[in-house]
């Protein structure tokens, strides 16, 4: 004869075994289910400390329990390769179908690295674009300064500071995007033909960046959890003419890997010592999943050649197009540059961004918004767990929202992709994320990037569940 208690776990367990409760949702509060149910407030506690014990739950203090994640594939090797020596990026137009399949909702969109509205500040961005256009129509009527909107690199500035680099604000150059702020720095320091360092896997709008501008990439082995290893970059630069070095230091996309302090120095150190700019991204800074926020490079070493580009695109709106590029000692090469690609940046989204920022709305979204992206990668990966063949594995990301995917030996990612869009899915196969990337060919072809910020409900479900049969498909005719 079982206890009350028992009884009550159990039908909870069921609940979440059936997926009624998902990975990262709260269950009911103690006294809210004990009324519910019509039991006292100790079976309830009894009923949870039981599931937890199990592996069911997990408690979170003052917040209640929690739906732990249960099938949690395995990890990443983080065994690190030779680097091969410096390569022509090309064959990086299947990115096109990725974007354009991003931008239709018929497609499931886990390709491209873009937030669903969910996850971002709808109504207080449309709150503060009314006021910009409301506030200052003759603003809007007119080219914004190259360098930006003086409220906004003002901002901007502060944030920095309070993130340890003190910059001036005649020092910020906002752009459009990310892909802009790298573009500009990849030209102020660089003739087509030079080498420049890149992490591997590497960002497929960076390999776009480089195929553009006629630059060969040195693709360095990327630890999964600490990034870029000073051994691995130290030994490469004593072999290769390096003009640049282009970094994801903090979360790095597709790895989610956090470069540590120590050796974020001593890159910057290696760097220095032989006139090498370092260009780096931190798109995702502001997305990790546990406090303090990681410093940059830029902060550690305020005195080197360092160009910091960032970006609002991943924590605003993508349709913003606001970046921006910090380099002080290339701030007029960088005006020019940006001059002549496009004059200026739309001065609407700057104002209404400034609004957000001086108002520190946008501080408490990122506080709301970064367990929402933890429980969304925590979930997608167990889900992976429970529904790709046995043999894969997944990167464990600190920050960011995509997922790194190793599919078993003799799955074809770049096939796989190709099938996913018949079916309406969108993913991003491994091999662009390779500088030299024909279908099928390319390093990371059983690999796949997950974009996790996409809404949590039955048709991700059924998404992922078609990749899993997709990919058990493909390795039963291998082994057929």
């Amino acid at each position: 004869m079982s206890f009350r208690y028992q009884q009550l776990a159990a039908e909870l367990q069921q609940q979440i075994e059936q997926g009624q409760y998902g990975c990262g949702d709260r269950l009911p509060g103690v006294r809210e289910l004990a009324k519910r149910r019509a039991v006292s407030v100790s079976t309830v506690v009894a009923s949870y400390r039981r599931l937890e014990a199990d592996g069911y739950l997990q408690a979170s203090s003052r917040s209640g329990y929690f739906v732990k994640p249960r099938y949690q594939p395995p990890a990443l090797s983080s065994k690190l390769q030779q680097p091969a020596g410096p390569v022509t990026v090309c064959s990086q137009q299947i990115a096109l179908s990725l974007s354009k399949a991003a931008a239709d909702p018929a497609y499931m969109r886990l390709g491209a690295a873009v937030p669903a509205a969910v996850y971002l500040p709808q109504h207080a961005l449309q709150k503060a674009l009314q006021q910009v256009i409301k506030t200052e129509p003759a603003r809007l009527m007119r080219y914004e300064a190259s360098r930006g909107a003086a409220e906004l690199r003002r901002e901007i500035a502060r944030r920095m500071a309070l993130q340890g680099a003190v910059v001036s604000q005649d020092d910020v150059i906002i752009t459009n995007g990310c892909q802009e702020a790298l573009m500009l720095s990849l030209k102020a320091v660089t003739q087509p033909g030079d080498v420049v360092v890149i992490e591997s896997p590497a960002f497929y709008g960076l390999l776009q960046a480089l195929e553009a501008a006629g630059l060969k990439a040195l693709a360095l082995p990327t630890d999964v959890q600490t990034g870029m290893a000073p051994d691995v970059l130290e030994h490469a630069l004593e072999q290769w003419p390096v003009k640049a070095c282009v970094l994801i230091a903090n979360y790095s996309n597709p790895l989610g890997s956090l470069i540590p302090d120590d050796n974020k120095k001593r890159i910057v150190q290696l760097l220095a010592k032989r006139g090498i700019a370092l260009i780096e991204d931190d798109t995702y800074g502001d997305l990790g999943f546990s406090e303090p926020r990681p410093g940059s490079c830029l902060a550690l070493a305020p005195k080197q050649d360092i160009f910091y580009c960032s970006t609002f695109s991943k924590t605003l709106s993508p349709d913003l197009r606001l970046g921006w590029v910090i380099a002080p000692k290339h701030t007029a090469k960088l005006e020019y540059l940006k001059f002549i690609s496009n004059i200026s940046t739309a001065a609407l989204p700057q104002l209404a961004v400034a609004k957000l920022l001086q108002s520190g709305q946008y501080e408490r979204h990122l506080r709301q918004v970064r367990p929402q992206y933890e429980t969304a990668v925590q979930r997608i990966s167990s889900s992976i767990g429970r529904l790709f063949p046995s043999g894969t594995r997944v990167s464990q990301p600190q920050g960011g929202f995509v997922l790194w995917v190793e599919l078993p030996q003799g799955t074809d990612a770049y096939l796989l992709a190709q099938q996913a869009l018949a079916e309406k899915i969108s993913i991003a196969p491994g091999t662009i994320f390779s500088p030299t990337a024909p279908a099928g060919k390319a390093r990371y072809g059983n690999f796949i990037r997950l974009n996790c910020a996409v809404v949590q409900d039955a048709r991700l479900e059924r998404a992922l569940q078609t990749l899993g049969q997709l990919c058990q498909q493909q390795l039963a005719e291998k082994n057929a």
